[in-house]
């Protein structure tokens, strides 16, 4: 999967795990794209044909951000103060949602252990 990871996510740990797992990561630092406003981040995504990865709870906006414009969108929901602990256990979380699910066209939202899927907005949604 080609992946775009959030400033606010784009930690070295995080990047150089999903790339072991042999998933094509890029991240707003290296493409040096800090700063840049939501909306042209997540075009950019798209125009790169990566789904987007983020802890910013605005992208969930399934109206503002509709899933099937795009090739995912995955918030990854972390405690305040997060230990490398549970970086490793979302992006595990993460990794393994990957292998057997397909992200594009959808919203997912990760917690320690667990992918919620949605789509648009009128469409079935599930727990995985």
């Amino acid at each position: 999967m080609n992946i775009k990871l959030d400033e606010n996510l784009g930690s070295l740990r995080v990047a150089t795990l999903l790339r072991l797992a042999g998933h094509d990561v890029a991240t707003v630092r290296e493409q040096g794209l800090i700063s840049t406003p939501d909306e042209e981040l997540i075009d950019i995504c798209r125009s790169e044909n990566r789904c987007f990865a983020t802890i910013d709870r605005g992208f969930g906006n399934r109206l503002k951000y509709r899933p099937s414009n795009y090739t995912g969108i995955i918030i990854i929901c972390l405690p305040p103060r997060p230990t490398f602990e549970a970086y490793r256990i979302v992006t595990e979380t993460l990794i393994a949602g990957l292998e057997v699910a397909d992200v594009n066209g959808k919203l997912w939202i990760i917690r320690q252990g667990t992918i919620q899927e949605y789509q648009d907005i009128g469409v079935e949604e599930k727990d995985k």
